[in-house]
């Protein structure tokens, strides 16, 4: 079976050499990917050449004397002493003067990053094949670190920051390309590449069959994200904003303490991203995006009303048209109107908008792959201090007296009233009256008492704002808004819970975008003034255990602005960054539709192929229909070898499927010019027996492999 004698010298080195070559190219390719986010191009060109050069000779040495003999751990030994060497070096030239002074400090760095990743590669490859080779289960520690070393390589960009890691984000957006299409090519790559490490250890002969199956599945992966659009990121919502869009009636059904599952972990994903259209600056230092509020009493705590006559400035459902607020600020003179932009990044519950929102209105979604929804909003944006408010009436003459009652309650416990007097009583005469002074007092209080902090126990408590308040002072903003508000009810003060976002204003960056990330989910207490209508009185702890702060999303901000305002501006922003550079975006465009057409070109010949025999005349049976079932033989791995006879085939097979033996024969006859066989050929049942030959082989045969032949739209190629 196996051709051992004069051929043996030139067959069995071009048999090591496809797979040996290949593990080479992929672990080449995972050290690129890695490299370049570490070091320069010189170092990311070491690290390539070093691991090319270790794979071919590990799989040349590693076999032979005296290496084969030497125990593994002596071979790491020699490897981790050889990696020390190289680094030692690479830190003496770029630190050598006399190197600096020949050439240029920078012609040392260059050289020194060369020779520190060219033994980076060497060292840790031959340590790779050395596993690889002399256990089972080495070939997945390579495995391991090709997926390692994408994963590190792209795993800035998660969480929607599509601008990152910066060396991809800046190539796209210079070539005016959506980063995410070439991080989509380098996961496929990264797919392609896995499963060709893992198939390079068992069969190579079906790996360009294989990976055009692959290839296939990476297209369906792009193909799907054109239709569908871009996953969305995954992070910590501890504040209920993101979900399922609510229905009418809705109500806060979970319970808003989730103290126990909050974490700082993957707040920076953006969701959303906010235009200005008019220029505004918030008075307080940040912007308030008030999604929906808790004011009704449901007999535990404070929920979202079912009462239509209460938080009429609340819009509870999207709309795909236009809606206008039933009850905003009732006096403009102390308010600017302010137009906004949203562009949704993930799926929220509700709409939201700047502090007081007026109108809502749906707009075209200028790149639904990225924006969940769109949609424009008019806010009534304070334009007034707080010194405005003092002796200001609170409450609306509008009100009934049930909605007044609502505003006001609060849970039974006099701890709330007996603590808010407490904190007014040192307010001068003339202020102990005055709504506002008395809420600004509990502010303070908080602002100077409370410790902000995502990790505590109150959420399991009967009252998680009263053990907040009256226990360790240590909470999160959802602990600080029910204390507040609570203690602002008990002394007469209609008082609510907003729940939304809150940027500071200094993210702007002077630009008209800004970026709303999961980390600026917030709650805060809100009081009724007439004339101003709902006013934001928020407490900021000035003790912190968590850092909440974000780092600046410039970039990111810029990108997802331009793609909101339009599309057409988008293009025009992207033209002017790739005037006069390689159309990337022309030729990715053309390696899909290239791709799709050699696809459907495939598919079409391998369905032609197996409908013909029913199809055909009678005396052109013994030809397609033999070659049909050929063809399913080959989606299934089964072929006849160069230089193997059709009997011989035959024979080969008759273990598997005895009836494609009758097959060849009948085939052979009829075209050998057999009289006999050819006159009953016209009523030999080809179909039947090419049946006969898959139900032979279907017990015998694994279902991933059968799927793979159904998907492989080249398997006829390889047809003999």
């Amino acid at each position: 079976m196996f051709e051992v004698h004069h051929d043996k010298g030139r067959r069995i080195p071009s048999r090591q050499l496809l797979p040996t070559g290949l593990r080479a190219l992929i672990l080449a390719s995972g050290y690129w990917v890695l490299s370049l986010s570490l070091t320069n191009i010189s170092g990311s060109v070491a690290s390539a050449i070093g691991c090319l050069l270790a794979c071919f000779l590990a799989d040349h040495f590693l076999k032979q004397p005296p290496l084969e003999r030497y125990r593994t751990a002596v071979v790491l030994a020699a490897c981790a002493i050889l990696l020390s060497l190289g680094i030692t070096t690479s830190q003496s030239i770029v630190a050598s003067s006399m190197l600096a002074n020949l050439a240029s400090p920078l012609t040392g760095y260059h050289i020194g990053e060369f020779i520190k990743w060219l033994f980076i590669a060497v060292t840790v490859t031959s340590a790779l094949r050395t596993f690889a080779l002399r256990f089972s289960w080495g070939a997945v520690i390579e495995i391991v670190f090709v997926a390692s070393a994408f994963v590190i390589a792209l795993s800035a960009h998660r969480n929607g920051m599509i601008h990152r890691p910066y060396f991809i984000g800046d190539f796209a957006l210079m070539r005016g390309i959506d980063p995410s299409a070439i991080l989509m090519t380098f996961g496929c790559g990264a797919v392609l590449c896995l499963a060709a490490l893992l198939m390079v250890e068992n069969n190579h002969r079906r790996l360009p069959w294989h990976f055009g199956v692959l290839g296939l599945l990476c297209f369906s992966l792009l193909a799907y994200v054109q239709i569908f659009g871009l996953p969305t990121p995954r992070y910590t919502d501890d504040l209920g904003l993101t979900g399922a869009e609510m229905g009418d009636g809705s109500s806060q059904d979970d319970n808003p303490f989730r103290d126990g599952e909050n974490n700082a972990d993957n707040l920076q994903a953006p969701v959303a991203i906010v235009l200005f259209r008019d220029d505004y600056q918030p008075l307080n230092g940040s912007y308030y995006f008030r999604e929906t509020a808790y004011s009704q009493w449901n007999g535990n705590l404070l929920d979202v009303t079912d009462r239509e006559d209460m938080d009429r400035d609340l819009i509870e459902n999207f709309t795909n048209t236009s809606i206008e607020v039933d009850d905003g600020l009732l006096s403009e003179t102390a308010t600017n109107r302010v137009r906004t932009s949203v562009g949704m990044l993930t799926p929220h519950r509700r709409p939201f908008g700047l502090e007081s929102p007026d109108v809502y209105t749906a707009t075209p979604n200028p790149n639904n792959l990225r924006f969940k929804r769109t949609y424009d909003v008019e806010s009534l944006a304070p334009d007034f201090s707080f010194d405005d408010l003092i002796g200001q009436e609170v409450g609306s003459d509008d009100w009934s007296g049930e909605v007044w009652a609502e505003y006001l309650r609060l849970p039974d416990d006099r701890r709330y009233q007996q603590l808010a007097e407490q904190l007014i009583s040192s307010l001068r005469p003339q202020y102990v009256n005055d709504p506002f002074a008395r809420a600004f007092t509990i502010k303070s209080y908080l602002d100077e008492n409370g410790i902000y902090s995502l990790k505590n126990a109150h959420a399991y408590e009967q009252d998680p704002a009263a053990s907040f308040l009256f226990g360790d002072l240590t909470g999160y903003c959802m602990h600080f808004a029910f204390a507040a508000t609570y203690m602002f009810r008990s002394l007469g003060i209609p008082a609510r819970i907003g729940i939304g976002y809150s940027v500071p204003a200094s993210n702007r960056a002077g630009g008209s975008a800004l970026l709303v990330q999961a980390i600026h989910g917030h709650a805060w207490p809100e009081i009724y003034f007439k004339d101003y209508g709902w006013v934001i009185i928020d407490p900021a702890p000035q003790q912190t255990l968590v850092d909440m702060s974000t780092d600046p999303q410039n970039n990111l901000q810029q990108l997802l602005g331009d793609m909101l305002r339009n599309e057409a501006s988008f293009n025009e922003y992207m033209g002017t960054q790739q005037s006069g550079s390689f159309p990337w975006q022309i030729l990715l465009d053309l390696a899909y539709a290239l791709v799709g057409l050699a696809l459907a070109w495939g598919y079409a010949v391998k369905i032609y192929r197996l409908w013909i025999p029913g199809h055909t005349k009678p005396h052109k049976l013994h030809k397609v229909g033999y070659r049909a079932i050929l063809d399913r033989l080959s989606a299934l791995g089964y072929r006849r070898k160069r230089g193997e006879s059709r009997e011989s085939f035959a024979a080969r097979m008759a273990v598997l499927a005895p009836s494609f033996d009758m097959a060849t024969r009948q085939h052979l006859a009829c075209a050998l010019g057999s009289s006999d066989w050819q006159r009953t050929d016209q009523v030999f049942d080809w179909s039947g027996v090419s049946n006969d030959v898959l139900r032979q082989l279907d017990s015998k045969i694994p279902l991933w492999k059968k799927l793979l032949g159904s998907l492989n739209p080249y398997s006829w190629l390889s047809t003999r």
